[in-house]
């Protein structure tokens, strides 16, 4: 018996693909500082925690497949709060993590073979998930050199063909930490208008901004391009609830809701516990964002400035996220990772990134790169880049 195709030939995660290296190596005693996954050491808010001690709903049932209405009715207020009063509930799906949202998309926007735009280096998860749906990745590059931002119009609109059904962006971006201007915002806003494709931003990361300028947010132009323009969400990274499972899309568009909510009846529905726990989330105090958000920057700052005394190593300055792509002076990055959780100790300690390649649609691109995800502490950060110092210095490419 042969397993299919599909999943043979499905791409692993860039985030995950070395992790039974990890095990192996932790199993073995050898503290690993794990650098490779968005998963924030910062601890989850209160009010969270207090919903799940207090809990009363017995039995533990299913929800509305469009989602549990107390939750609904937090992410409504939550864009209204930000200035958007516009949108209800009707205009938002819950979902299971970002992750299902992205599923949930390109099943309704696209027929197997059909193209969808996105940017390199771009979020794994976009190519694993246009993998199991038949859908190709068109990947527009971009380069460290202006940090990774966007090229012009008319570079973009050369990927664009007969086939191509939406243009899919993250903003701020995982895994270059780019956050895109105004300008570049509204510039894919009447690409996507001109040529007659649907937009999705992907929002996840929105608290996470440290350029000078605000987030800019598909919401600014949803209600002039209500048919076209589709938000995805979650709630993992912004109140440290990856556990939670949490996510949502946002959208005016009522045929394209309604086509998802099928997606969202055939798995019956996302977790109530995890709904109905996040559903405080407007309890939470401004300050745990602002306190949060300052974290971010202090992590960034530090591991920029360690870097960058790195001979031969490649950089940009992250405006936002928790992520910073590296160009290390080796060949295989994916080589120099397995090396690093498979020989390298130093006091009996070692660190963990992913490999850049992972990263990228387009083939070859990416090999000598690494994604660092600032998601521990300043000291676990510095040692961590103490440790890559040394590897580098005792590494045979």
């Amino acid at each position: 018996m042969e397993l299919s195709k599909r999943i043979t030939t499905m791409p692993s995660s860039a985030m995950r693909k070395l992790a039974p290296f990890a095990v192996a190596a932790e199993e073995k005693g050898v503290k690993v500082y794990h650098l490779n996954i968005g998963d924030p050491d910062i601890k989850s808010p209160q009010q969270v925690l207090n919903k799940l001690h207090n809990w009363d709903i017995n039995p533990i049932r299913y929800c509305n497949s469009q989602g549990e209405k107390v939750f609904l009715e937090s992410q409504a207020k939550y864009y209204q709060n930000l200035g958007y009063d516009w949108v209800k509930t009707e205009n938002i799906l819950a979902t299971i993590g970002g992750s299902e949202g992205i599923l949930m998309i390109f099943l309704a926007l696209c027929e197997p073979g059909d193209e969808v735009i996105c940017f390199d280096p771009l979020y794994s998860n976009y190519a694993t998930t246009a993998h199991i749906t038949g859908v190709k990745i068109v990947a527009v590059p971009t380069s460290i050199g202006n940090g990774f931002h966007l090229p012009s119009r008319e570079i973009i609109e050369k990927y664009i063909t007969p086939k191509t059904k939406a243009i899919l962006y993250c903003n701020p971006n995982n895994p270059t930490g780019t956050v895109y201007t105004k300008d570049e915002v509204e510039m894919l806003v009447n690409i996507a208008k001109d040529r007659d494709l649907f937009l999705v931003s992907d929002e996840v990361y929105r608290e996470f901004n440290f350029s000078v300028e605000p987030h800019v947010s598909i919401l600014d132009y949803m209600q002039g391009m209500p048919d076209r323009l589709i938000m995805l969400d979650s709630l993992s990274k912004r109140f440290s609830l990856c556990g939670a499972r949490v996510g949502n899309v946002v959208s005016l568009n009522k045929d394209f809701l309604s086509m998802i909510l099928k997606f969202a009846i055939s798995r019956l529905s996302a977790g109530l516990v995890d709904q109905v726990m996040a559903s405080v989330i407007n309890d939470v105090p401004e300050s745990f964002t602002k306190d949060l958000q300052s974290e971010y920057r202090k992590r960034r700052d530090v591991l920029y400035s360690l870097i960058r005394e790195i001979p031969g190593v490649t950089v940009s300055l992250p405006e936002g996220a928790f992520y910073m792509m590296v160009g290390l002076p080796v060949k295989d990055s994916e080589r120099f990772c397995k090396w690093l959780l498979e020989e390298f100790r130093d006091n009996n300690e070692t660190v963990m990134f992913a490999p850049g390649a992972g990263f990228y649609a387009t083939p070859g691109m990416g090999l000598n790169e690494v994604r660092i995800a600032y998601v521990l502490n300043v000291d676990s950060i510095k040692r961590s880049i103490e440790l890559l110092k040394i590897a580098l210095q005792q590494y045979k490419d």
